[in-house]
């Protein structure tokens, strides 16, 4: 997959230094405007409620951040993609759904990995080698497809081994309860509310298995990145700011996020322990190199498996780790 180390080695020696000249002319004073941030209810883009709930954006010089709700993964992407959005926090095969259909942006920050946050759910089924010719409810293009998708080939199957049941992941946890489906795909806060609706629904698989498989990044449009990088350096300090203030701060942090995604701290309380958020040092440690080299390749490969990506191919600049380290000065 990776090319020979001293061709290897020459590429990320370029892309560092790139990135040094450019985060060396990003303004610290971000551009005056209103900036909308496209989200869904998912504990994952936590800080960003923290940013607004104690006032880090406007410590930031962002006097207007507006925090748009998404329920579906194919809105916000059309949102994006029909410049409704400045910036998005999405899945990363989403971010590069959009990439491949032609919209100009880059990922600038890695916002989380979901390790048990993303699962599949079953009532009588044991394992995954028992979902053929069952159905499965699951949101097409979402988190829960590259899961699905990527559990059944780990199991010698594929999606055309199951019964497809498309619906919103904030439906796919209250169908298997109902007793629609046997097996439904979904993530948090939808996996805790049901398992806690009805004992027998269990955990079979996980996004942990092949961990950044299901992971989240900031993205943002090109002409942003050449008219306001300011403001985008402002967002990632607030996220910063925002998880200093979550890990400092966990149970009043827990407690606006829950209130963010319709739930409470308690339904939630192994939901947050399934996430691995991502502070500004780390994104430092990790964008440019691991994520941009192996994680974000295993992606694009999993999402043209389940047929959410035409192809797997990651766009050459796609990860802009510029403003990453412009924050971390």
């Amino acid at each position: 997959m990776l090319q020979r180390v001293v061709s290897l080695a020459v590429g990320l020696l370029t892309v560092s230094f790139g990135a040094a000249q450019a985060a060396d002319t990003i303004p610290i004073k971000p551009e005056p405007g209103t900036v909308k941030i496209g989200v869904q209810p998912w504990l994952g883009y936590g800080p960003w409620h923290i940013a607004a709930a104690k006032g880090i954006f406007k410590k930031n010089g962002l006097d207007d951040v507006q925090i748009v709700n998404f329920s579906e993964q194919k809105d916000i992407d059309a949102a994006m993609a029909g410049g409704q959005l400045d910036v998005e926090s999405v899945p990363t095969h989403s971010a590069l759904v959009v990439a491949q259909a032609g919209t100009p942006l880059k990922i600038v920050l890695l916002l989380d990995f979901s390790l048990k946050a993303d699962a599949i759910m079953a009532k009588g089924v044991d394992s995954v080698k028992d979902f053929k010719g069952k159905q499965v409810a699951f949101e097409e293009g979402s988190t829960s497809d590259v899961l699905i998708n990527y559990a059944l080939a780990q199991n010698g199957m594929s999606i055309n081994d199951i019964q497809r049941v498309p619906m919103p992941a904030a439906q796919a946890g209250s169908a298997l309860i109902a007793g629609q489906v046997p097996i439904s795909v979904t993530y948090e806060p939808y996996l805790t509310v049901a398992l806690g609706q009805d004992k027998a629904a269990k955990i079979v698989y996980s996004a942990g298995e092949d961990p950044g498989l299901i992971s989240d990044v900031l993205t943002v449009h090109e002409d942003m990145i050449k008219k306001k990088p300011g403001q985008i350096l402002a967002l990632i300090k607030s996220w910063d700011e925002a998880l200093a203030f979550y890990r400092a701060n966990e149970k009043e942090g827990r407690a606006i996020i829950a209130k963010a995604v319709g739930s409470t701290p308690e339904e939630l309380a192994t939901a947050f322990d399934g996430v691995q958020f991502y502070s500004v040092a780390e994104n430092a440690q990790h964008l440019g190199t691991d994520f941009e080299s192996k994680t974000i390749k295993d992606v694009a490969k999993a999402a043209k498996a389940a047929k959410i990506l035409q192809s797997d191919d990651v766009p050459a600049g796609f990860i802009d780790s510029s403003f990453v380290e412009a924050a971390g000065k």
